[in-house]
């Protein structure tokens, strides 16, 4: 085939967008996906044989892509915001947030605390963010502003002390003086991040700034169809306009040159292209360019996918279960819980009471369930568990694995009026619908080094030393640019690298 102007590594959804972006702009695109489809960790998936349920088996809602992106490219997406924000039970009771309804959300404040204070507390802090993210989220698809630019542009000494500057524990310790609500509010700094919330390395703090900022309000929104509706737009769009798109290729070496040799069908080839978009992590990059990576990221959750015949009855009586699990349901996610599952693993040992959070994607799009299951009531639950990192599952993944589900299957049933395990779903072979995957799982099925879903550390907004360069996603080599989650303001389904790519071979 003829050689073509850009090749992309990796057709996960920040591929697609650059892709996407480029055909558009007239120019000559391939991309190359090792899988058997394009989508990366942005798919829907039927996971259990038998059972028509599409799950989006890893990345699951959707915050930081933003409407530019959708209206740039003509995406046909229907994302859906949920009525309920979050129900964390506590005892027999529980705290919900009900964000059509804030007189509600500000009695269960006050049942749980006993005061008016930490919602008054949480009121400020959130205004804080929004007022942030009102200032932050355009810059991430503009060149890549420095340091001074950007803090200037907040103009919020305050909200830039709290989360630039200080850890997070600080400002969560003077503002609430609950321990659920200081949780509640720490669980966004640790998705897929393994520290601690008085990390002075503030990675926990740049977790929690991508949680918030999304599209300007920090909402998480539900795809209808799956995540896979997500990328199949995106493909759609990208074929339309040109690009070619080759699953089952595995690109064995990327030379700073250009030339990218890749394996299809058992048969050796050889592209060059002017340039080469990176949709992997930056360590398969350096591998793949022979050279020695030179950061060891490391990836701390465990993934687990339900199907149930009905949702679990609650502890908490007052509290309608599809409420509940409309929104973010968050189990032993108090701070002090949070701290302890943290030094256990820290230690080396799967935590006793495993912290995690969980959403049922059924109740907002049905369409994901096929007729059969959505007749009988089915529902699915998305668990996504807290401080599982990789070291505890390397040399024995099996095992660890099994112990890890068992440990957070127990967590979960601690505040549920009867064992999860008798909602499960049965697939015809008679095996109940769990699974789960650990960091060693993603790393093989993704290529995610150790699991991290970020592909590395999550960076500051803003030009870093190291990480320079006009849109954030150059490398030392000048043909060869980041499109994927480790780019500076990657991470998440965002599709912003992969527009901040495109964007620097069209507006360089």
């Amino acid at each position: 085939m003829d050689s073509p102007e850009v090749v992309v590594v990796g057709g996960g959804h920040n591929g697609l967008v650059a892709a996407a972006y480029l055909a558009r702009a007239g120019r000559s695109v391939l991309v190359l996906e090792r899988g058997r489809e394009v989508g990366g960790a942005a798919v829907s998936f039927r996971a259990f044989p038998g059972v028509d349920v599409r799950l989006s088996r890893y990345s699951y809602l959707v915050s930081l892509l933003p409407r530019k992106i959708i209206a740039d490219l003509g995406l046909s997406l229907d994302l859906r915001r949920r009525r309920m924000s979050s129900y964390t039970p506590v005892g027999d009771s529980g705290l919900l947030v009900d964000t059509g309804d804030e007189a509600r959300t500000a009695a269960s404040f006050a049942a749980l605390t006993g005061s008016p204070r930490d919602f008054d507390a949480w009121r400020r802090f959130y205004a804080m963010t929004a007022r942030v993210a009102e200032r932050t989220f355009s810059t991430l698809t503009e060149p890549l502003p420095g340091k001074e630019e950007l803090r200037a542009r907040i103009d919020d000494d305050r909200a830039w002390s709290a989360l630039f500057e200080r850890p997070i524990s600080e400002t969560l310790q003077e503002d609430f003086g609950d321990d659920t609500v200081r949780g509640v509010v720490l669980t966004d700094a640790l998705i897929g991040t393994f520290a601690a919330a008085d990390d002075l390395g503030l990675r926990q703090n740049r977790c929690l700034l991508y949680h918030v900022i999304g599209n300007e309000t920090g909402d998480w929104d539900v795809p209808v169809g799956g995540m896979g509706a997500v990328t199949g737009s995106l493909a759609d769009v990208a074929r339309a306009a040109g690009a070619r798109l080759v699953t089952g290729a595995e690109v064995l070496s990327v030379d700073p040159d250009g030339e990218v040799r890749y394996r299809l069908d058992d048969v050796e080839h050889v592209v060059h292209g002017a340039h080469v978009l990176a949709n992997v992590a930056p360590p398969v990059l350096a591998r793949l360019l022979g050279e020695e990576p030179t950061e060891a990221p490391e990836g701390a959750q465990l993934k687990v996918n339900m199907v149930l015949t009905r949702l679990p009855r609650l502890r908490d009586s007052t509290v309608d279960p599809r409420e509940a699990f409309g929104g973010t349901f968050h189990v032993n996610e108090g701070y002090e819980q949070l701290a302890t599952a943290y030094a256990e693993a820290d230690a080396g040992r799967i935590p006793a009471s495993p912290p995690c959070e969980i959403y049922c994607h059924s109740l907002t799009d049905p369409s994901i369930l096929g007729p059969a299951e959505r007749a009988a009531g089915a529902q699915t639950l998305t668990l996504f568990g807290l401080h599982m990192p990789a070291r505890l599952f390397r040399g024995r993944n099996s095992e660890a694995r099994a112990e890890a589900l068992r440990a957070t299957l127990a967590s979960l049933n601690s505040v549920l009026a009867e064992p999860i395990e008798d909602c499960l779903w049965t697939a015809p072979d008679g095996t109940p619908c769990v699974e789960a995957k650990t960091p060693l799982d993603l790393e093989v099925e993704l290529a995610l080094p150790a699991g991290h879903i970020f592909h590395r550390d999550l960076s500051w907004p803003y030009a870093e030393p190291g990480r320079t360069g006009r849109w954030g996603v150059e490398t030392a080599h000048p043909r060869i640019l980041l499109c994927g989650a480790g780019a500076t303001r990657g991470g998440g389904v965002s599709g912003i690298p992969g527009h901040n790519a495109a964007m620097s071979l069209l507006r360089p």
